[in-house]
């Protein structure tokens, strides 16, 4: 299973990489296209990113579904077959109609973290679930790490490279999987498709029946909505607090996603020894509570880039509470596991930058009666609260 699982970590850093590889370009790119202000191109940018969240929110499930109807290794290859095509047909883009209708196909066709995950219960033993969760939430975090670095330098090459690389990344990945990748879903475990089921609301509600299930979901939920608050605000945030300009935003954005990697891709395991799974989730929330405050007011920039990799120390939260579903959920509905969890991000996704600019926003005001830039981390530090509130009332999981 090497090569196979070298074939979906790739996969899972293309996925990641293909978000984080254009950003560069974005302004610049929808200045052409457009032909706007660069006012105008934050607000046509803030439009294709929720049309991607929107996308991969709709068809997670459906995504999920396929996967456990037809098997993960054709709904990874078509994935990154229509990836591909996308990414060129983004880059010979004339008008913003054709990028937006681009970022709603990439949506879909990245969906395929959930059949990532998927493969990696279908290969795991009960207790190694969580392990080798991390490892695919390591591998995203890397694409979040390289994305942006190589947009930017392809960026030299004009506002159409990043597509070309990203096109060329998904079709490479393409041939290696057509000959490395098996088919891991045992066809006793083969699901009939459910348009009932093949959908958010009908996959949610099948998810949602077991207590268990529900509890872990809507924990799930609002740990991504207190978690986004990094890439959301960020930006602004250490602008306006430390004065750091684009460099050095990149750089810490870097150095997180580097830490967070190795704590996914190594540390959890040890944690998982030591803590168990419910040990190591009330570790990750209770780290995020006070990672949380210090962020909130802290005012010293270079105390904190030294604090910020330690940030990433928390981030065993959402693999531990996937290792606990995947458990509880029998073997022939963990792509439709996974795909609610995708939808799930997605919706994060959508609602959380609305609710942390604003919050950033009030607060970061010359006027503002109070200046505290950090305020929408205190938010983030209140959900993990209730976080813990939710998880401690979950009973116990059961193999399912």
């Amino acid at each position: 299973m090497r090569l196979p699982l070298i074939f979906v970590i790739a996969t899972t850093v293309i996925d990641s990489m293909g978000i984080g590889l254009i950003l560069p370009v974005l302004p610049s790119l929808l200045r052409e296209v457009a032909d706007i202000p660069l006012a105008d191109a934050a607000l046509y940018g803030g439009v294709l990113v929720t049309a991607f969240a929107f996308m991969q929110f709709i068809f997670g499930p459906i995504i999920g579904a396929l996967s456990d109807r037809y098997g993960r290794r054709p709904i990874m290859l078509i994935s990154l077959l229509v990836m591909a095509l996308d990414y060129i047909v983004m880059a010979l883009a004339g008008a913003f109609w054709i990028l937006l209708v681009g970022r709603m196909i990439g949506g879909v066709a990245a969906d395929t973290q959930s059949t990532a995950y998927a493969f990696m219960a279908d290969i795991s033993k009960p207790e190694e679930k969580a392990a080798r969760f991390g490892i695919i939430g390591a591998a995203f975090g890397m694409g979040f790490v390289f994305g942006p670095l190589l947009g930017g330098l392809l960026a030299e090459f004009g506002t159409r490279a990043p597509f070309y690389a990203a096109a060329a990344l998904a079709a490479l990945n393409l041939v290696f999987g057509y000959f490395v990748m098996p088919e891991t879903l045992k066809d006793e475990n083969r699901r009939p498709l459910s348009l009932a089921r093949a959908n958010p609301f009908g996959a949610f509600k099948n998810v949602s029946a077991s207590p268990l299930l529900r509890r872990l979901l809507v924990l799930f939920f609002l740990y991504q909505v207190a978690f986004m608050v990094y890439p959301s605000i960020w930006a602004y945030y250490t602008e306006a607090r430390f004065g750091w300009e684009p460099r050095m935003i990149g750089l810490s954005l870097a150095a997180f996603g580097i830490a967070m990697a190795i704590v996914q891709g190594g540390l959890i395991r040890y944690i998982l020894r030591w803590l168990g799974d419910r040990g190591t989730i009330l570790y990750g929330l209770a780290f995020n509570f006070f990672a949380f405050i210090i962020l909130a007011f802290v005012e010293s920039g270079f105390l904190a880039i030294i604090f910020i990799p330690l940030t990433a120390l928390g981030a065993v939260v959402t693999p531990a509470v996937q290792g606990m579903m995947s458990r509880a959920t029998s073997d022939n509905s963990q792509g439709e596991l996974q795909g609610v969890l995708s939808s799930t991000s997605a919706l994060a996704t959508i609602i959380s930058p609305l609710i942390m600019t604003q919050i950033f926003a009030a607060f970061a005001r010359e006027d503002a009666a109070y200046f505290l830039p950090g305020a929408p981390f205190l938010l983030s530090m209140v959900l993990m609260v209730l976080c813990a509130v939710v998880f401690l009332a979950t009973p116990r999981a059961q193999p399912a």
